[in-house]
């Protein structure tokens, strides 16, 4: 580094990152520098305001529409209420519990503004998962939805010391009176390139939830890789989705990539897929992110005309099935652009649009990342050989005080739990997470190309495959399947679908158990939680 001091007085994230030897390799880009002092909130709000853009509309909910220059006041008021209302020093660790709203956004940006760390949770936690985010982050402020404050409160008393909480509502409560006397100026504390932005909690399937630490620079970072590679946005743009602030692809998707662009951003709590397409189409929205399950539905509504305003649809989260993208594609004449990710690198790392989308494969490596397959040993497997997903670019795995760390990061490469192949000319064909590949009686067998077969049958809406333990060949394939109606007895439907996965594909990767079920299980993000089927009772 520089030698430059940082403000982050407070190193409680600082003394807690990973030794530098289980860092994984940082790959330097253009247009992110990697000393000096860096805050990210110059690129995302401050120029607009001084290049002229003031007026633009920043972020719109309801009839609700902040401009970028309404936005930097409502940011510099909270800041000083932080500030000199409850003592927040540059390094304390700020949770952030909220649906997606502008007051979100502005919170976030102002934790960014004076040096803080902003924790973002999801709505639906409850107050052991709470207490869990408390321990390991131990924030010094806690901005709360007035709805949403029962949980938090509860986890609260359970921590000590517990976090001041300071409630809010849509352009009501506390804060608000407090920002009241605030003045609408407040300096960008003078972060440095390496200090703490953020503190990302992987959605997690079980066990503690892992926190991932994203620095200045990433922000910055992941605008000139994602952003420029893939999305190439313009102030026009309108930005929607239905991941949560508190996913680091809502974050990017919803908050960061669109004030980097200067364009608009929808912010809303939770949508039904009927309400998500006609919101694409009040806000003539133009580019979209959520998951495979909400294009399936969306496509079963029969309403293409609603999202004719789109030039761009993401999706991420989860494997994108093959008859979603075609039918996808065929009803809307619009691609899907699907982009591979991990919330410990921040943000999307591999994925292709337009006329570089390939049917089965999500993509190339985004520019500024390398990609590789391993094998067990760490070696770079051969073409079309599946393997371990690893990746390296300019962000990169750092877990907060977590032993896990030397599982995510080896011999300098981030190893994402994916297991994947690549073409010889580096395109990605994601199979499984590493931990789901089905191995039964020797054969290794990905789940989603057998879910891909099933979502071709005419009776299947949805469905999920895993592997469950079977004494005789160590796994076998379980389909768990939501039928569409009227589609008769379902003993004779299990065994038709059997046989049509036998039809299709090699015999040996037939579903040999097929469970019938009213919805899939689902995080806040709309992603499947196949660990919740192999409970038991599930």
């Amino acid at each position: 580094m520089t030698g430059d001091a940082s403000p982050q007085l407070d190193r409680f994230v600082h003394d807690r990152l990973p030794p530098p030897e289980q860092w994984p390799q940082i790959l330097p880009i253009a247009g992110v520098p990697q000393t000096g002092p860096l805050n990210c909130v110059e690129y995302l709000l401050d120029r607009h305001i001084r290049d002229g853009h003031g007026n633009r509309p920043a972020v719109l909910s309801g009839d609700r529409c902040w401009t970028y220059g309404e936005l930097d006041a409502r940011v510099c008021r909270i800041a000083r209420v932080m500030v000199e209302d409850y003592g927040v020093q540059p390094g304390n660790r700020v949770l952030i519990r909220s649906e997606n709203s502008p007051e979100a956004v502005a919170i976030w940006l102002a934790v960014q503004k004076i040096g803080a760390v902003a924790v973002t949770t999801m709505s639906l936690l409850r107050a052991g998962e709470l207490q869990v985010i408390l321990e390991i982050s131990q924030p010094a402020l806690a901005l709360c939805h007035a709805a949403l404050a029962g949980e938090l409160e509860k986890a609260a008393q359970a921590v000590d010391p517990p976090p001041a909480i300071l409630t809010f509502q849509e352009g009501a409560g506390p804060l608000y009176a407090a920002m009241g006397s605030k003045t609408a100026e407040f300096p960008d504390c003078p972060t440095l390139v390496d200090d703490i932005s953020i503190i990302g909690f992987t959605s997690g399937t079980t066990g503690r939830p892992k926190a991932t630490v994203h620095f200045h620079r990433d922000m910055l970072a992941i605008c000139e890789t994602v952003c420029r590679h893939i999305l190439n946005p313009s102030q026009q743009d309108v930005f929607i989705g239905t991941a949560p602030l508190a996913f680091t692809f809502g974050l990017g998707g919803l908050l960061v990539f669109p004030l980097y662009a200067g364009a608009s951003s929808i912010l809303h709590g939770r949508y039904t897929p009927q309400q998500f397409a006609e919101a694409i189409e009040r806000y003539s929205a133009t580019v979209c992110f959520t998951v495979p399950s909400y294009y399936q539905q969306i496509l079963r509504l029969g309403t293409p005309g609603l999202l004719k305003s789109l030039r761009m649809a993401v999706s991420s989260g989860e494997a994108l099935p093959v008859p979603v993208r075609e039918t996808w594609d065929e009803v809307t004449g619009l691609q899907l652009t699907e982009v591979l990710g991990s919330t410990e690198m921040l943000h999307a790392f591999a994925g292709a649009t337009g006329r570089d989308v390939r049917p089965g494969f999500i993509g190339p490596a985004i520019p500024g990342y390398e990609i590789a397959v391993l094998d067990e040993e760490g070696n770079v497997a051969p073409p079309e050989t599946i393997g371990r997903f690893a990746v390296r670019g300019p962000t990169g795995c750092r877990y907060l005080d977590d032993p896990r760390q030397q599982n995510y990061v080896q011999y300098g490469w981030n190893l994402t739990g994916d297991a994947c192949s690549l073409s010889a000319d580096g395109y990605v064909a994601y199979h499984t997470r590493y931990d789901d590949m089905i191995i039964s009686s020797g054969y290794n067998i990905s789940g989603l190309e057998v879910e891909n077969v099933l979502l071709d049958h005419p009776a299947v809406a949805e469905c999920a495959v895993i592997g469950e333990p079977d004494p005789n060949r160590g796994h076998v394939v379980a389909a768990y399947v939501v039928a569409k109606p009227a589609h008769g007895d379902s003993a004779a439907l299990a065994k038709e679908l059997q046989d049509y996965v036998k039809d299709t594909i090699a015999p040996y990767k037939y579903p040999r158990r097929i469970v019938f079920i009213d919805q899939l299980p689902r995080n806040e993000s709309g992603k499947i939680q196949r660990f919740r089927l192999r409970s038991p009772g599930a």
